[in-house]
């Protein structure tokens, strides 16, 4: 996950800051030094690291730090607060026209940044707000870039313009334009065509789509794994051609993240969305306080709320909470709640959200075996529905029949049927040991 090691230093570092009750200028400056070869490790432009260090310095040697009960919770603060700020501060939404024409998105970028996949992300994004997106086939070089698009286009349930590969990507862009102005679509967004590198055939192309197609927006799409590369690109399309905004793919991935820390600095355009997987849905808003609470080994609860929110079925959640409490956990509930926890993005997902967790915490959930979860969800998919609501009927013979029907040994199924009655056990001590509803036998107030 991008970040980690970053996240562990900075941690380390402030856990001696924490540890000592009055701060010198020195422990300061110290302590300064080892963020600088962090950031710079992790690839963070080495102007913005230098002006970052310098800022937080200045500010962490104030008289208000030195005399504090808590110096080094302060300089935590003073971190935090200059990190948002270099990663733009607010949270930038892709501008809408106002005068009731159709907004017109240009996705520019190089090739295998993800930009066609990005595309169709942004246009179910749009979607889901009330927008009416139509997706503009412009990259009529890379061989299946259309069919792509179409599928994406499809999975999103957003229209695809196509004209086929014999024609001017200009021209295809003004026909989807005036396409979209007859069949009400308020939203275009073109994908053009990416190369190896930035060049001038590539850009004369971008310039002249925009020209002539009155881009409203043009939004580069950058892979976060290329590092200071993507800061470099950024900054050679805002140059020639004018970018709005930048989306970072690939920032789930094992990337330094250096990209996310400097895009903006470096270019004074802001990150948009950020790729945090393969799947169309798979793209959050960037939100700068959230990704530096992230980097700083502080969590991000507000975005595992809103997964949750729009991920879980309420009344599932409600449903399974009555049967946690009267203790019916069945085979069922195992397999929803398997669906649960793929929605929020697995379980190193999840872990990746919570505050306090380390790189080891994180990679202990990337190492939980997925082919054993699989394996899990198959013996329970070989039962019958009696079997799943009702576990007490497995005997010997079911359990051969569910191995054989799931191809695996039978002292899979049975542990399996193990831990489901070790879970029941569990919950039903829970409330007492929790104090019941009033709290009165435990320490502490069962919270339902």
């Amino acid at each position: 996950m991008a970040f980690d090691s970053l996240s562990d230093k900075l941690q380390n570092i402030f856990k001696k800051l924490r540890g000592k009750g009055r701060l010198s200028e020195d422990d300061v400056k110290s302590a300064m030094k080892e963020v600088k070869m962090a950031l710079l490790e992790a690839d963070v432009n080495f102007k913005v690291v230098k002006q970052f260090v310098n800022t937080v310095t200045e500010r962490a040697i104030g008289q208000d730090v030195m005399q504090s009960l808590t110096p080094g919770q302060m300089v935590i603060k003073i971190v935090n607060e200059e990190m948002v700020a270099l990663m733009g501060s607010e949270t930038t939404e892709i501008a809408m026209r106002k005068d009731g024409r159709p907004t017109v998105i240009m996705m520019a970028g190089l090739q295998g940044a993800g930009k066609t996949t990005t595309a169709a992300k942004i246009a179910g994004k749009l979607k889901e707000k009330g927008k009416r997106p139509l997706l503009a086939a412009c990259d009529v070089y890379r061989p299946a870039a259309i069919k792509q698009l179409q599928i994406n286009g499809e999975k999103q349930g957003v229209p695809v313009f196509e004209i086929g590969e014999n024609n001017n990507p200009v021209d295809i862009a003004k026909a989807a334009v005036a396409h979209a102005e007859k069949n009400g679509n308020n939203v275009v967004i073109i994908d053009t065509a990416g190369r190896l590198h930035v060049d001038e055939d590539m850009m004369n192309e971008l310039k002249a789509i925009k020209e002539q197609t009155d881009v409203f927006q043009t939004i580069l799409v950058v892979d976060a794994m290329t590092g200071q590369d993507a800061v470099n690109v950024a900054s050679s399309f805002n140059d020639l051609i004018g970018i709005d905004g930048v989306i970072l793919t690939k920032l789930d991935g094992d990337t330094r993240g250096g990209a996310a820390l400097s895009i903006k600095a470096v270019t004074g355009r802001p990150i948009l969305y950020v790729g945090m997987g393969e799947k169309l849905s798979d793209l959050e808003q960037f939100y700068p306080d959230r990704m530096a609470s992230r980097i700083l080994g502080m969590g991000d609860v507000l975005t595992l709320i809103e997964k949750a929110q729009a991920n879980i079925d309420e009344e599932k959640a409600r449903e399974m909470e009555r049967k946690l409490r009267k203790s019916e956990f069945d085979f069922n509930d195992y397999l929803e709640s398997f669906k649960q926890v793929k929605k929020l993005g697995g379980l190193s997902g999840v872990m990746g959200m919570m505050p306090g967790m380390d790189s080891r915490m994180k990679d202990a959930a990337d190492n939980v075996d997925e082919k054993q979860i699989d394996r899990i969800e198959a013996i329970i998919l070989s039962m019958t529905p009696k079997e799943r609501a009702n576990p007490k009927l497995l005997n010997p013979s079911r359990k051969n029949r569910i191995a054989k029907g799931a191809g695996v040994d039978i002292a899979e199924v049975n542990r399996l049927v193990k831990q489901q009655e070790q879970m029941k056990k569990m919950m039903k001590q829970l409330p007492g040991m929790m104090g019941g509803k009033t709290g009165k036998k435990g320490r502490f107030k069962f919270p339902f």
